[in-house]
């Protein structure tokens, strides 16, 4: 108990407040003593040149940040640049896109157009020549009738001639058929 009423007394003497109290020019004033100490710091600095390196060291850096300012503007105008080109390239590149979509819808279009022409065409010739082979059917069977009905009247005749006919009444006969004939062919 005896060592902390002795260590009291001595932390009550170590006090700011109570070391301020003496005249200030002493070196018992603490102030006083941080006055001189401080002092002494700068003057430390000042011989070892500490302001002028801050400073210098303060210029290179700001010489820096000037750098890579200026380094960064340009990179920014030469980025905006290639921008403006991109975007110019790529409106080109767009028009360009629609008149080869305007030009392909075009040909379509007229190769539409062409195909129904061709596919028309094709349809007349293939109708002109189906009725070409009807009128040739047609005419082949007028003329198998007719080849028919010729013969037949021809065997008709014969055998009506053969059985009644006399040969004055035959003849007669033979031109009125002759004359039938020639009348229904033409």
């Amino acid at each position: 108990m005896m060592k902390k009423l002795i260590v009291l007394p001595a932390l009550f003497a170590a006090s700011p407040a109570l070391a301020a109290t003496g005249p200030f020019f002493s070196l018992h004033n603490t102030n006083f003593v941080v006055l001189i100490a401080f002092l002494l710091f700068l003057a430390v600095l000042v011989y070892f040149k500490v302001p002028g390196k801050v400073g210098e060291m303060l210029d290179k850096r700001a010489e820096g940040i000037k750098s890579e300012l200026d380094e960064a503007r340009g990179l920014r105008e030469e980025a905006q640049t290639l921008l403006a080109s991109y975007e110019r390239k790529q409106r080109e590149v767009k028009d360009q896109a629609e008149r080869i979509v305007a030009q392909a819808k075009q040909e379509a279009e007229a190769n539409a157009e062409q195909a129904r022409l061709d596919l028309e065409k094709s349809i007349a010739r293939r109708l002109a020549a189906a009725e070409d082979q009807i009128a040739s059917a047609e005419a082949a069977a007028v003329r198998d009738v007719r080849d028919r009905a010729i013969a037949v009247a021809i065997a008709a005749a014969r055998e009506i001639i053969a059985e009644q006919m006399t040969e004055s009444e035959g003849n007669r006969l033979i031109d009125d058929s002759i004359k039938q004939v020639d009348a229904r062919l033409h």
